[in-house]
């Protein structure tokens, strides 16, 4: 089961993805595109163009997850990292705003909060 309060790296692919991929199909796109491995324990985010559906590709130490949305009404926002990277690292948060349909380009963050992987201190 998916859990997102667990600290773990969550990628978005950029581009358009291809729904009809299966597991094998976007590892190859984790592989190339991501430089990553899918077995790493992060989770990897894929939207369709029309942006109605969601992929979470998911290692969890037994085997991959793959979970499947599709949108009955509206879309996902479509996002777009700083760069014209094929890629954008996420936490949990914003992956739960992004299913929520809360904007991430509206929402920000108000300062720095404490985290256990930084140097301690929030500024």
């Amino acid at each position: 089961m998916l859990n997102l309060t667990t600290p773990m790296k969550i990628y978005i692919y950029t581009p358009v993805a291809d729904m009809r991929k299966g597991i094998d199909g976007l590892s190859g796109i984790i592989r190339s595109e991501f430089g990553e491995e899918p077995t790493d324990g992060s989770l990897y985010v894929f939207i369709n163009r029309r942006r109605d559906h969601m992929k979470l590709l998911h290692f969890d130490g037994g085997g991959f997850w793959l979970y499947y949305r599709l949108l009955e009404a509206g879309t996902f926002e479509e996002v777009q990292g700083p760069d014209e990277s094929q890629c954008l690292v996420i936490d949990g948060t914003q992956l739960a705003m992004l299913l929520s349909g809360v904007s991430l380009a509206a929402a920000h963050r108000r300062r720095k909060r404490y985290s256990s992987h930084g140097s301690g201190r929030a500024a």
